[in-house]
């Protein structure tokens, strides 16, 4: 068992976070002793099952519908298919800034504005905008 600050010590997750993801059902306690919560060794790796979600793009109820409230993970790969095909879209929408960004700082148009290409990267930048 581990207490929630040796838990927060090994995961790097804040006493907060790991509060506040038990509350929305990501991670359960197992009991107290005094005022701290107390955890299962096997906590951890629903913590880095979070914290891969997360890097992945997955909010926190797609991860907590993807890892389930209790026992094994049930990973939906039909789910995972469709994120990584955002991903792979974000992908190319940055190499397009990227590439953007390295024409800019070479270009030879007086002004940014009269170049066609910087033009196409504000065009990527507002659809990235408003796609949040």
């Amino acid at each position: 068992m581990l207490d929630i600050s040796e838990l927060s010590r090994r995961t790097g997750f804040p006493a907060s976070k790991l509060r506040y993801y038990e509350e929305i059902g990501l991670i359960r306690s197992s009991g107290r002793k005094g005022l701290k919560r107390l955890f299962e060794e096997d906590v951890t790796t629903r913590l880095a099952l979070i914290a891969l979600g997360q890097t992945a793009g997955f909010s926190l109820a797609e991860i907590r519908a993807l890892i389930g409230v209790e026992g094994k993970p049930r990973l939906d790969r039909a789910r995972l298919g469709q994120q990584a095909d955002r991903l792979n879209a974000q992908i190319d929408e940055l190499i397009v800034l990227r590439d953007g960004i390295r024409h800019i700082i070479n270009c030879s148009a007086e002004n940014h504005l009269d170049c066609p290409r910087f033009r196409r990267i504000m065009r990527v930048a507002m659809k990235r905008r408003g796609a949040r």
